[in-house]
C-alpha cells in the first residue's frame, strides 16, 4: 500500500509584524520632523496690487563685484563696514522706509548675496534683488 502523505505548504503571511514596523516608522518620522528647525530667510514675496506704488525716496544700490567687493552708491566699502553704512543710511531717514537694490555680478558667490540680505533683514530694510549683471 503506497500511502503518501501530502505536505501542504502554508502560504499565509502575518500582517501584524508589518503593521508594527509601519507604526514604528511613523512615530520615528513624526518625532524627527518636529526637531528639524528650518534655517531659512523670511522672504515676503510680492503680491498683486491694482494701485501703483511710488517710492517716496530713491532706493540705495548695493553692488557686489565679481571679486566680492561691495559698493554702496558707487562707493567701495568693506564687508564689515557694510552693516554700519546701511545702519547710518537708515538712521538718516528717521523711521522712514529704506529700500536697497542688490545688484550682484553673475559670477559672485551666493554667500555674498545672502550676507547683504541678512543685514537688510536685521535692520528691517526692504531689499530688492536685481538681475545679475
Amino acid at each position: 500500500m503506497g500511502l503518501k502523505k501530502k505536505t501542504k505548504v502554508s502560504a499565509e503571511f502575518s500582517m501584524s509584524s508589518l503593521t508594527d514596523i509601519i507604526f514604528l516608522l511613523l512615530i520615528f518620522f513624526m518625532l524627527t520632523s518636529s526637531m528639524v528647525i528650518p534655517n531659512a530667510l523670511n522672504l515676503s514675496l510680492p503680491g498683486r496690487s491694482h494701485t501703483k506704488a511710488v517710492p517716496k525716496s530713491k532706493p540705495f544700490e548695493v553692488v557686489i563685484a565679481k571679486n566680492g567687493n561691495f559698493f554702496v552708491n558707487n562707493k567701495r566699502i568693506g564687508a564689515i563696514a557694510l552693516e554700519r553704512a546701511l545702519r547710518k543710511i537708515k538712521s538718516k531717514r528717521r523711521g522712514g522706509k529704506v529700500s536697497i537694490i542688490i545688484s550682484p555680478n553673475a559670477n559672485v558667490a551666493n554667500e555674498k548675496v545672502v550676507e547683504v540680505m541678512d543685514i537688510a533683514y536685521r535692520l528691517k530694510i526692504d531689499a530688492i534683488m536685481a538681475k545679475p549683471k
